[in-house]
C-alpha cells in the first residue's frame, strides 16, 4: 500500500513538501488515543530476544531513526509509534537559522539514496530545549493519571531520545566551541545522549572540524558543559564523523574518542562523493550539490565501522548509519561491530512498516546464528576475520 502511495502522491510532490505532510500525519496520529494503540500494535510490536543495553539504557531494539528527520524533536512519540527503538533529533545549532535556499532535497529512486544541502534548518537550541521540556511534562501528567499512551509498542514506554547538535553557520570557525556549548547545556539535560555532529558537508568549514587538533578541545569543552548542565547524571557523548574521512583520520578519531572518554562513534554522516557508488539515477540530480545518503553508502560506511572496531573494541558504543535498508544490511553492522543501528533515507521508500520489517528479519538472522543475543553478535565478524 505504502508503495502505491509513495509511486502516485509523494513522489510526484517536492520533497521536502512531501515529508513535511508525512511528518504531519505521523504527529496526528500520536495525539489521537485510539489511532496511536492501532499503529503501536501493527508497527511496533517488541522482540524481546532484541533487547539491547546501550548508552546507559536498556532500548527494545537496536534500531534507531538518524538524526535530520526530525530536526526540531515535534514528533519523537509518533515515531516511536512506528518502531524505531530510539529518535536522534536534530540537528540542531545554538541559534535558530532558515538552511540553505531551496530547493535543497532530492531524490534518486533508482538507487534508493537522497541528496540534501538542508543546512542545518532548525529552531535553535532554546527553542528545541523548550520542546523538549514540555514533552516532559506532558509525560509525567500522563504518567500521573495512569495513561498507557505514549511511544513505542508497551504501555508508557517512554522513547530513548538522542540529541544531535551542530554548528551555527554565521559563527565563525574559531568561536565553534562555544556554539556548542550554548547547545549542550541547554539540550543535555532532555537527552539520553548527545551528538556531537562535525560531519555535514552543508555547512561552510564544519568539516574541518573532525581534525583532531581541533575536535580535541571542541569534545572537551562540550563534555564539561553536559556535566555542568546535568550535575547528576553522566550524558553519553558521541561524535559523529564524515564516510569521507581517510583511513588514517578515521583512526585517529578513533583514539582521539577513547582518549577523552567519550562514549561513542557515529559512523556514518552523508558523503560529497559520487565516482564509484554505481548511480544510476538522473544525472541532473547526480550532480547536485550537498550530501549523498542511502544505499550507495553501504559499503564505505560498513568499511568505516569494521575500521573503528578493529581499533577500539568494546571500549565505545559504536552506531552504524549509512545505506541500512533492510534486516541483512543492519545484522552486517552489528557483526562488524556496531551495538545500535540507525537509518533515515529508506524511511522515505521503505514507509511506515519499515522498522517493523527490520525488526523481524533481525530475529529471525539471530534465531538461525551460533549467538544467544545480539550482544554477542556484536564485533562478531570482525572476531572471526581477525582469527583466520
Amino acid at each position: 500500500m505504502y508503495s502505491l502511495l509513495f509511486k502516485t502522491v509523494f513522489a510526484r510532490m517536492d520533497p521536502e513538501k512531501a515529508h513535511r505532510l508525512a511528518f504531519a500525519l505521523i504527529r496526528l496520529a500520536a495525539c489521537l488515543p485510539v489511532v496511536r494503540g492501532l499503529i503501536a500494535a501493527r508497527y511496533a510490536p517488541r522482540r524481546e530476544e532484541l533487547r539491547v543495553h546501550a548508552l546507559g539504557r536498556s532500548m527494545p531494539g537496536p534500531f534507531g531513526l538518524a538524526a535530520g528527520f526530525d530536526k526540531n524533536a515535534e514528533g519523537i512519540d509518533g515515531l516511536s509509534l512506528l518502531g524505531f527503538d530510539h529518535v536522534e533529533v536534530g540537528t540542531v545549532t545554538g541559534q535558530a537559522q532558515p538552511g540553505n535556499p531551496r530547493k535543497r532535497l532530492f531524490r534518486l529512486p533508482p538507487d534508493r539514496a537522497l541528496i540534501n544541502r538542508m543546512g542545518f534548518n532548525n529552531d535553535g537550541s532554546a527553542a528545541v530545549a523548550a520542546r523538549l521540556a514540555d514533552r516532559g511534562r506532558a509525560r509525567g501528567r500522563a504518567r500521573g493519571r495512569g495513561s498507557s499512551g505514549g511511544s513505542g509498542g508497551s504501555a508508557g514506554a517512554a522513547a530513548v531520545v538522542g540529541v544531535n547538535i551542530g554548528k551555527t553557520k554565521a559563527v565563525p570557525e574559531e568561536d565553534a566551541a562555544a556554539d556548542y556549548v550554548t547547545s549542550a547545556r541547554a539540550l543535555a539535560v532532555h537527552a539520553d545522549y548527545l551528538v556531537v555532529n562535525v560531519s555535514s558537508p552543508n555547512t561552510p568549514g564544519l568539516r574541518a572540524l573532525q581534525a583532531t587538533e581541533a575536535l580535541r578541545p571542541l569534545l572537551g569543552a562540550v563534555r564539561e558543559a553536559a556535566d555542568e548542565a546535568v550535575p547528576d547524571r553522566r550524558v553519553p557523548l558521541l561524535v559523529k564523523i564524515a564516510p569521507d574521512l581517510a583511513d588514517e583520520d578515521v583512526d585517529a578519531v578513533a583514539d582521539l574518542a577513547v582518549e577523552l572518554g567519550l562514549d561513542g562513534i557515529i559512523a556514518t554522516n552523508t558523503t560529497i562523493a559520487r565516482d564509484g557508488l554505481g548511480l544510476s539515477g538522473d544525472p541532473s540530480v547526480v550532480a547536485e550539490t550537498g550530501g549523498l545518503s542511502g544505499a550507495p553508502l553501504r559499503e564505505r560506511s560498513l568499511e568505516v565501522l569494521r575500521r573503528l572496531y578493529l581499533r577500539v573494541g568494546d571500549r565505545l558504543t559504536l552506531v552504524g548509519v549509512g545505506g541500512i535498508t533492510t534486516a541483512e544490511d543492519a545484522w552486517q553492522r552489528i557483526l562488524a561491530g556496531a551495538r545500535l543501528v540507525q537509518g533515515y533515507s529508506a524511511f522515505v521508500y521503505e514507509g511506515p512498516g519499515w522498522a517493523r520489517k527490520l525488526h523481524e528479519g533481525l530475529a529471525e538472522r539471530l534465531a538461525a546464528s551460533p549467538y544467544a543475543t545480539l550482544a554477542e553478535a556484536v564485533g562478531a565478524g570482525n572476531r572471526k576475520a581477525e582469527a583466520a
